[in-house]
This record gives C-alpha cells, sequence and structure tokens, in this order.
C-alpha cells in the first residue's frame, strides 16, 4: 500500500505535534534506559541538590533546543538520507530530554518555564540552516555538537563529586553528542566559519545562564 507525499500542511501538523510532545508531554519516552538506572541516590545538602537541578535544568533545555534544531532542520532538508539522519539524531535525544527531566524530579525541582521560546528559537535556527543546504546543515549539526560536548563536560567537572545519578547521564549524553558529531560530518558537514561558530557559544552562553535560575 503506497503513501502519498506530506503536503506543507501537514509537515505543519507534523511539527506543531512535535513541538508540543517535547514541550508538554508529562514524561517523554525514552528507548534506553536511564544510565542512572540502578545507581544509589547519594544525599545531597540543599545547596548541592539546588546546583545539581540547575545544572539538570540547563542539559534538559539543551535537549529541548536539539530537539527543535534536529526537526526545524530536518522539515527543510533536501536529501532524505540527511533528513533520516536528522531525525534518527532527534530521536536519541528524546532519550536524554526524558533522562535529564525524569532527575530533575527526582531532585525535587521543575524544568525550565522557557522552554516555549527556546523550542521556538532553535527551530527556527535550525530550519534557517536547513534552507540554506543539506551541507550546512550538517555542518550545524557537528559545530552544535561539539559545543555541546564540551558543556556537558565542563557539567562533569561541576556536579557534585556525590551525585553519580546525574553524572552518569551527563556522561552518556556526551558520548552520544560526540557521535552525533562525527556521524554528520561524515555524511558532508562543512566546517562553519569563525564568526557564526563565536555567535553560536554566546547564544549558548546566554540560555546557560538563563536556564540555570528560570
Amino acid at each position: 500500500m503506497s503513501t502519498r507525499p506530506l503536503s506543507r500542511l501537514d509537515r505543519v501538523i507534523v511539527e506543531i505535534e512535535r513541538a508540543l510532545g517535547t514541550m508538554f508531554q508529562p514524561q517523554p519516552i525514552a528507548a534506553r534506559p536511564s544510565p542512572a538506572r540502578g545507581i544509589e541516590a547519594a544525599e545531597l545538602d540543599e545547596s548541592e541538590r539546588r546546583h545539581a537541578a540547575g545544572l539538570m535544568r540547563v542539559n534538559h533545555v539543551g535537549e529541548v533546543c536539539a530537539q527543535a534544531l534536529y526537526f526545524g532542520q530536518a522539515a527543510v532538508a533536501r536529501n532524505e538520507a540527511v533528513r533520516r539522519q536528522l531525525l534518527d539524531a532527534a530521536a536519541e535525544e528524546t532519550d536524554h530530554l526524558a533522562w535529564c527531566g525524569e532527575r530533575i524530579a527526582e531532585l525535587g525541582d521543575r524544568p525550565s518555564l522557557l522552554n516555549p521560546l527556546w523550542y521556538g528559537g532553535a527551530w527556527a535556527i535550525g530550519a534557517a540552516a536547513g534552507l540554506i543546504g543539506d551541507r550546512v546543515s550538517l555542518g550545524f549539526v557537528v559545530e552544535t555538537e561539539r559545543q555541546v560536548e564540551a558543556h556537558l563536560q565542563g557539567h562533569l567537572d561541576k556536579l557534585p563529586p556525590a551525585d553519580q545519578r546525574s553524572r552518569a547521564i551527563v556522561a552518556q549524553m556526551k558520548d552520544d553528542e560526540a557521535r552525533h558529531a562525527d556521524h554528520a560530518k561524515a555524511a558532508g558537514g562543512i566546517d562553519l566559519p569563525p564568526p557564526i561558530k563565536a555567535a553560536m557559544r554566546l547564544a549558548a552562553d546566554v540560555m546557560r545562564k538563563v536556564a540555570y535560575r528560570v
């Protein structure tokens, strides 16, 4: 049984459903078990708990943005193989989103109140990169994931040493992001100009500072 190609209206509806699922689904369903499974929860003092929750909220926002970026890029991708690669990576980001959300709840905190804003901005950036061309879009993935990998390493350095549950999640996320970057590079992603990389780092710094608290 054949299926008709998606119309523009169909794609709009799909993107609305994805956005709602990312931002408002009570608990995304991960395909893989959380890396924190089986690790005993440590006793954290109030300062450590708040700090760990703030860092995991930042990571949760990062995954909201990652899904939006991938979906925005996939929506305008010209090549079907590139589109499929982007959607496959987005599926792994759903695991990260679920793991971070679960850990935030365990720490007695909440996700960012600005998630709809983060999602909308990231989707627009992803779609803009995709409209330039698939190689630029893949290059954007490479640079994004390299920066996220470095950011996650920073969180491994900042998380309370006793919080092994959060640390296990962040470590697995870091490995996954590195693999996404490698795959995008192998698929033809170009190296972005230094000013673009600098602008991406600046935007990420603003997001981290705001999401840590809000």
